[in-house]
């Protein structure tokens, strides 16, 4: 049996390394005493070796603690509601170390970097419901956290037609940094969530642009699901009672697929409780009122929804 490997936090890492960092400091002060400034081949060397090692390990790290914020933030995480909401692209964080990916303030601004109004909505719906939700923080250009972690399109060299510069020619160890850092904190963090017995429905919520490839997207709102278990046809039916004068989307403007969804196949479909994605037209969040607007329908949205669900099943 291999013996167990303690487990090393983001924190005692970086202390890890300040120490490394202050011991070579005055490693290579000597060096430059006893070596007539480092200009001697063994001085140089040592150096060489020296720093080699202290950028190898700095270089294992993607985010800064002191500077760039956590990839993922639980609010309200001791609620005992049997609702559960995530919300995947909600950040635009970028970590120091990757600049600005080689975007322009305009593009880090666009949907391509995140869900216009998706943050918004959903702590408004959180709130209101007194439920948990789980928000992701960072770009969803810098790894996209409702894709597999070995999909393509994780991490998307191009996102409508625009080119994202510091996505091309990753290494592994790039892309692994990212996987480890982002993807797996709030992987871990959805897992923990969903696996509460409390929990009893569980919605991913999003928006969407209403002009994708010139093609308009007419929908105020789409649910999106696949299995009968997810209930979802229901709830759209009951959306559509509910708000007759709109445009809904069933399945629309995407579908749930395995290659390019992680929470609803990973963690919703597999615990067998009603979900849906649940998606926003953008330009109908880009205000607050807009936002709590929304947030107040989908609450009562889901309050009747799980009224009608529970009394079916009693």
């Amino acid at each position: 049996m291999q013996a167990d490997v303690p487990f090393a936090s983001p924190r005692s890492r970086d202390k890890q390394f300040e120490k490394k960092l202050s011991n070579t400091i005055f490693i290579l002060i000597l060096i430059k005493c006893f070596c007539k400034d480092g200009s001697g081949v063994k001085g140089r060397k040592v150096e060489w070796e020296l720093h080699s090692s202290l950028t190898s390990s700095a270089s294992e790290t993607l985010l800064n603690r002191q500077a760039d914020p956590e990839p993922v933030e639980v609010v309200n995480a001791r609620s005992t509601s049997p609702i559960l909401l995530v919300c995947e692209h909600a950040g635009q964080a970028i970590p120091r170390k990757l600049g600005a990916l080689g975007l322009t303030d305009e593009q880090l601004a666009m949907h391509i970097a995140y869900d216009i109004g998706s943050e918004k909505l959903a702590r408004n719906l959180a709130a209101s419901l007194d439920c948990t939700l789980i928000l992701q923080r960072y770009s969803r250009l810098v790894l996209d956290c409702n894709r597999p972690p070995e999909s393509d399109q994780s991490i998307p060299a191009v996102s409508d037609r625009v080119v994202i510069p510091g996505n091309r020619d990753q290494t592994s160890s790039d892309r692994n940094a990212r996987i480890s850092e982002i993807f797996e904190p709030f992987a871990t963090a959805c897992k923990a969530q969903i696996a509460r017995q409390s929990v009893q429905y569980t919605y991913s919520i999003h928006s969407f642009t209403p002009l994708l490839n010139d093609q308009a997207r007419p929908w105020d709102i789409g649910f999106l699901y696949r299995h009968e278990k997810s209930r979802g046809a229901d709830l759209l039916r009951l959306a559509a009672r509910l708000w007759p004068t709109m445009t809904i989307g069933d399945n629309e403007p995407y579908r749930i697929d395995d290659e390019s969804d992680w929470y609803i196949p990973v963690c919703a479909e597999k615990r067998e409780i009603p979900h849906s994605l649940i998606e926003v037209r953008n330009d109908l969040l880009l205000t607050d009122d807009g936002c709590r607007e929304w947030g107040g329908r989908l609450h009562d949205l889901l309050s009747q929804f799980m009224e009608i669900n529970d009394a079916t099943r009693s």
